[in-house]
């Protein structure tokens, strides 16, 4: 039997975007205040943005006119995808079937992730970087 995506259905509010390091410190991966929301219907179809509050606007006010130094930035300070997402309540699991995403190697893959549920926030890890940091993601549900 396939579980209830009811638990993770509705609005959620960007609560932190940490990374937790190697030697165990714990830092900001989004700055100082991200902010994100993450939207999951009933049927399981979802889509998530998460922003570093502190991006440079571009200076020539122009999205095709920016520097490589902007592109770098705005494509950094970002992580957005969408597709599709199941909740596993036995072995605490979100599996993620991504559709689209601003890093493009995420597409069409599946990405598990164990997460906790804490009243009305739900957190998570994703895998493991190249360098060893793991990102740590928590997410607030708006109330109707």
């Amino acid at each position: 039997m396939k579980p209830s995506i009811t638990a993770l259905e509705g609005t959620w509010t960007l609560a932190f975007a940490d990374v937790r390091h190697p030697d165990g410190t714990r830092g900001h991966d989004y700055g100082d205040s991200p902010k994100g929301v993450f939207q999951v219907d009933h049927n399981g179809h979802y889509a998530m943005f998460i922003f570093d509050s502190a991006r440079p606007r571009f200076a020539a006010n122009d999205r095709s006119k920016g520097t490589p130094e902007e592109f770098r930035a705005a494509i950094m300070g970002t992580s957005s995808h969408f597709g599709t997402v199941a909740i596993d309540p036995a072995t605490h699991t979100l599996t993620f079937h991504v559709v689209g995403s601003t890093y493009p190697n995420s597409e069409g893959t599946t990405q598990v992730r164990h997460y906790t549920m804490d009243g009305d926030v739900l957190s998570y890890q994703v895998a493991a970087r190249p360098n060893g940091d793991i990102p740590l993601t928590g997410w607030k549900r708006m109330q109707p």
